[in-house]
């Protein structure tokens, strides 16, 4: 029975799926990113355990709100037989509907989140209805950090924060700063560390990209190749400073 019931939801859900990528034109690829002749992106998704850990909100959500509404269903009913009955076919739908909603959004959530790394930048994307493309290049990348709650612990994933400038804050200010553009969230990871250090190394190799003097050695006289008239002219200049000292 519970693998009919599971069948039937994803035969759904397919549907569901098909028909926003087809009618809303919702991408069912991960973004792309500009890139030079020979330069490789990687493209990635959250971890199951993230998918997981978002069912377990909305079960939690589930009971809370559903709990509440057949409380309030029964005490009506209790207070007003006919009331009861007449309110069924309503309390059955605010308490069936929205849970069947949530429940798909949540697959879509995790379905339609892409996150894409290149050599010179980061490209997240998320949404359903409304699609939100953020891109980070690494010049701007002030700080990359990891977030892990306990509730997230306990599905093994956590979460990669990049901050760029303006972005930095206390836990209470990163959702302002990410909605000001000033972070980017890579959520539900299960290798967060891995990512973490592969946006640090992107962004070491970034800033030192083009600079021309990477392998320079260093010291005043790094790169100077003075020339006998150079040496003559410093000298003249030198002699005349004396020159006038001692007048």
């Amino acid at each position: 029975m519970s693998q009919r019931v599971e069948q039937v939801s994803q035969w759904i859900y397919q549907g569901l799926w098909g028909v926003l990528t087809h009618w809303f034109r919702v991408p069912d690829r991960p973004p792309t990113l500009p890139t030079e002749a020979g330069e490789a992106t990687q493209s990635f998704q959250p971890a199951q355990g993230f998918l997981r850990y978002l069912k377990f909100q909305f079960w939690v959500a589930l009971i809370v709100v559903d709990g509440l509404l057949v409380i309030g269903w029964l005490a009506l009913g209790v207070a007003s037989p006919l009331a009861g009955v007449l309110i069924t076919p309503l309390a059955l739908f605010l308490i069936i509907a929205p849970d069947v909603v949530a429940y798909l959004a949540i697959h879509l959530r995790f379905d339609t989140t892409w996150y894409v790394v290149s050599d010179r930048s980061l490209r997240i994307r998320r949404g359903i209805w409304i699609i939100h493309e953020t891109t980070i290049t690494f010049e701007n990348v002030q700080n990359v950090t990891i977030s892990q709650g306990p509730l997230q612990r306990w599905f093994g994933i956590a979460d990669v924060v990049v901050e760029t400038a303006g972005g930095s804050g206390g836990r209470s200010e990163q959702h302002a700063a990410f909605a000001a553009g000033h972070q980017g969230l890579i959520e539900g990871l299960a290798n967060a560390p891995q990512i973490r250090d592969l946006i640090l190394s992107r962004l070491r190799r970034s800033r030192s990209a083009g600079l021309g003097d990477e392998h320079a050695p260093r010291g005043c006289s790094a790169g100077l190749a003075w020339s006998p008239a150079h040496l003559a002219c410093l000298r003249e200049i030198h002699d005349a400073v004396r020159g006038l000292a001692s007048r």
